[in-house]
């Protein structure tokens, strides 16, 4: 992934790292089928809990929730407050909208779901962060082992759209250089109140050399598509094998949003 370095912005000290371990490929053989991924924790304001010991040679890992699981990788959810980061999590999650009131997210927060990439057992564990400046340093500290970052903007805000250079300068500042990057336009299904155009995200998306998408947490516009892409991505990396071709995040994208039109969920 290429990323345009934008100038330096202000931000917290980075705390201690996640305790996620990197992705470890396991034998695909014995694998069992479980329960539906694991639900939320409590959120939290320091790094997240230990992560079990990995099993014997031979067997694949276990999840909370009693699901196997070969391979696992840390997803973060960044961007302004409000633009609809938790309720995108809890689509993919759960297939459901929270609808209501808005309530921020305090600290950071996540969820667990294993998905099946070519008959791999993928775990992602994705981190809801807040967006608010007060718990930055706090995000700041998790950026380190974060192998796949969803940046979002809100469609309907265009200050959200405006801070993502803020948001691009922190990730080069804090984040893996081979880390994961997706820009994602929110909140599209609002389109009476859009004052972004998709043409805009697809222009900044271009600049800094990473995927871009429009999506809807209320009606499940791309949001497997946008998580199914990151987990094929960081499968590959960690799997390919020397004959396999490398597998293209952008063109993957492109074909899988122009092919699906608008009615993708």
């Amino acid at each position: 992934m290429s990323r345009k370095k934008s100038p330096k912005s202000k931000g917290g000290t980075s705390g201690p790292s996640s305790a996620l371990p990197a992705a470890q490929p396991q034998p695909q053989g014995g694998r069992a089928k479980g329960a539906p991924g694991a639900g939320a924790s409590p959120s939290v304001n320091g790094p997240p809990p230990p992560q079990p010991p990995a099993p014997p040679a031979g067997r694949p890992s276990l999840s909370a929730s009693g699901e196997f699981y070969d391979v696992a990788f840390k997803v973060m959810l960044i961007g302004d407050s409000g633009v609809g980061k938790t309720c995108l999590l809890v689509r993919f999650k759960d297939g459901a909208f929270l609808a209501g009131t808005f309530i921020s997210t305090v600290g950071i927060d996540f969820r667990n779901k294993v998905l099946n990439v070519d008959g791999v057992k993928v775990k992602l564990q994705i981190w809801d962060t807040a967006g608010q400046e007060r718990f930055r340093s706090v995000t700041h500290a998790y950026y380190r082992d974060a192998h796949a970052l969803l940046l979002l903007y809100d469609v309907t805000n265009r200050a959200s759209f405006d801070n993502i250079q803020a948001w691009l300068t922190e990730i080069n500042e804090y984040a893996k250089q081979d880390v994961v990057l997706m820009l994602l336009g929110n909140k599209v299904d609002s389109t009476q109140e859009r004052v972004v155009k998709r043409e805009d995200g697809e222009k900044l998306a271009k600049e800094y050399g990473v995927p871009f998408m429009e999506t809807s947490a209320k009606s499940g516009l791309n949001v497997d598509l946008a998580f199914t892409a990151i987990a094929k991505e960081l499968k590959h990396r960690s799997m390919k094998l020397p004959h396999e071709p490398r597998f293209k995040l952008h063109d993957y994208v492109k074909k899988e949003v122009k092919s699906t039109g608008c009615c993708r969920s």
